[in-house]
């Protein structure tokens, strides 16, 4: 089976419970929207055909959408409307018309509120539902508490996925499974197109489930499996202000960590915030109070803070900024900029 793959990212959600005046994927996880995260990651993973469904204030994600299809960096993303919700089935058949234009491709299945999927987990997950020939292939993790999760359930004989339940139906003995369901997943498109037909919405809520299609596919002698990611963060999305805080709080210690392996000096970490597109030099010193963001670019050698921001910016190599603030500007190596300083043009 060829790799040739598309992805539709799931993104008409209201999130009443973020109680925001913008579409919750448009809710941002260190100064980058989740969207933007998880269009990235299956840009990092070689996916360059992306629709994504809109719903809730899609003109505000349209819009977004627009903003990156001009940039000059990033994989073009088409959209499709689900002008009613009515589940996560019925989501991916508003974007029938994109998957039919790749019949004989594979196609991811993401959550727009659900940034940490990263690439290697996407690519990894490709290459077991190629290499096995799946009709689908789910993404699952194991959790210490899987509370609120589908749980996979698997075959005892060949260790395929017999079922996806959701907690509200599971009794004990399912309940007791540890592995679930992160709601991303690998179809055949031809497969996918031809099963999403027959998904029912015989209720309570009256919604066509994504899970269903696994079930059909299932009844209907296709072969369907799970790839296990050891990366819990996988599953995690945010439904309110405290998930958002969270996910912030993992993707914080997580990019100064690999910045402080990376050898970056963080002799404390107090109020220190870094993008996860900053890219930082050899030798640099990031002192406390600093926020780096946007596409920012530093070089090496440099004392950043304390007290510092910066935004978008091009920094040089040797360069001390104390109590600076910079937005999109660039400046040269073997600069100390006066204290208390906004910048916002170029500095030779």
């Amino acid at each position: 089976m060829p790799k040739k793959c598309c992805a539709v990212i799931l993104a008409a959600g209201e999130g009443k419970r973020m109680k925001s005046n913008r579409p919750k994927v448009l809710s941002q996880v260190l100064f980058k929207p989740m969207l933007q995260w998880v269009i990235d990651s299956a840009d990092t993973a070689g996916i360059n055909d992306i629709c994504v469904v809109t719903g809730h204030k899609h003109e505000d994600v349209e819009k977004y959408l627009s903003q990156h299809n001009s940039s000059q960096t990033g994989p073009r993303v088409c959209h499709a409307l689900q002008s009613e919700r009515k589940g996560t089935g019925h989501a991916v058949m508003m974007a029938s018309d994109f998957l039919s234009k790749h019949i004989d491709s594979n196609v991811l299945i993401l959550n727009g509120d659900a940034p940490f999927v990263d690439s290697n987990i996407i690519k990894d997950a490709l290459d077991d539902h190629v290499a096995n020939g799946n009709a689908v292939t789910v993404i699952s993790a194991l959790l210490s508490d899987p509370t609120g999760y589908g749980r996979i359930v698997r075959d005892p004989e060949t260790g395929l996925i017999s079922a996806i339940v959701e907690q509200k139906d599971a009794g004990e003995k399912i309940l007791a499974i540890n592995e679930i369901n992160s709601g991303a997943y690998w179809f055949k498109v031809k497969d996918l197109l031809d099963i999403l037909k027959h998904i029912s919405n015989n209720n309570a809520q009256g919604e066509y489930y994504l899970t269903d299609a696994v079930k059909l596919l299932i009844s209907s002698g296709k072969r369907a499996d799970a790839h296990k990611t050891d990366n819990s963060n996988a599953v995690l999305g945010a439904n309110d202000c405290l998930q958002l805080s969270e996910l912030n709080s993992i993707a914080r210690n997580e990019i100064l960590s690999r910045h402080m392996q990376n050898g970056i000096e963080i002799p404390i970490t107090d109020g220190i915030i870094i993008g996860p597109d900053v890219k930082i030099g050899n030798y640099t010193c990031i002192l406390p109070g600093t926020i780096l963001c946007g596409d920012t670019v530093i070089g090496s050698s440099c004392k950043l803070g304390p007290n510092s921001f910066l935004s978008g910016c091009s920094v040089g190599d040797n360069v001390i900024l104390n109590y600076v603030q910079c937005k999109n500007c660039s400046i040269k190596s073997n600069r100390a900029i006066e204290p208390f300083s906004v910048i916002n043009h170029n500095i030779d």
